[in-house]
Parts: C-alpha cells; sequence; structure tokens
C-alpha cells in the first residue's frame, strides 16, 4: 500500500485549480490534466510526505484515492506534497493530476479561513 495515500474518512477532496508558476509547471504531460492543490488534515504528515519521497527517488508513481461525489472509488497522480502545522493539527497539501471531469471549480468570494472545515482525515 505504499503506492497510495488513502483517505479513509470525510468528504470528497476539495480541488483547486493552482496558479502558482512552479505548480503549474508539473502539468507536462500528454493528456489534458489540471494540476490541483488539496488540503487533507492527517495525524502522521511527515510519514505521508516521506511515503511521497521514497516512490518519488525510485521514478515510481503515487496516487491519492478517494471515493468521489456518487461514492465511486477514483484516483489521482499525486505531484508534490506538503505537510503544514496548524491550530487545529496537521495538515498534507497535495498537488495532484486532476481529470477535467473530476474537477470541480469552487469559487470563494470571501477572505473567511474556514477552508479547515472541508479537511479529511488520511491513512
Amino acid at each position: 500500500m505504499d503506492d497510495r495515500i488513502t483517505i479513509i474518512e470525510g468528504p470528497t477532496p476539495i480541488f483547486e485549480p493552482v496558479q502558482d508558476g512552479w505548480a503549474l509547471g508539473l502539468n507536462e504531460t500528454r493528456q489534458f490534466s489540471i494540476t490541483a492543490l488539496t488540503r487533507l488534515r492527517t495525524f502522521n504528515g511527515p510519514a505521508l510526505v516521506e511515503r511521497c519521497y521514497r516512490r518519488w527517488r525510485k521514478n515510481e508513481p503515487i496516487n491519492l484515492h478517494y471515493r468521489d461525489e456518487v461514492g465511486l472509488e477514483a484516483s489521482a497522480p499525486i505531484l508534490a506534497a506538503r505537510m503544514v502545522n496548524t491550530d487545529e493539527g496537521q495538515v498534507l497539501l497535495l498537488w495532484l493530476h486532476v481529470e477535467r471531469d473530476d474537477m470541480e471549480l469552487e469559487i470563494d468570494t470571501s477572505d473567511d479561513d474556514s477552508a479547515d472545515d472541508d479537511l479529511d482525515l488520511l491513512e
């Protein structure tokens, strides 16, 4: 199971389109996909980031596995990972290749930092 990170509880992750220049450079593939960021709550962030790094050092892929809005299993390749500590605990930031059909654009017009309410628990 080292080839994936699996969401074990929580809602379908929210994929945010990436606007950062460095992250846009990650989207150099033959298929049309979007580089997206998702934020996920976890209890073992450093271990999950290390799992990604181990796979990448071997030039092997690692995927995020989750349930989509309908409850079906889905996955997306992880391009980059970072763990940050917040007041509510560890949050794993994952940059992913997301197929256009999987992407739901959510526009937030408020300056509210309530995005932490939508975080998931990972295994």
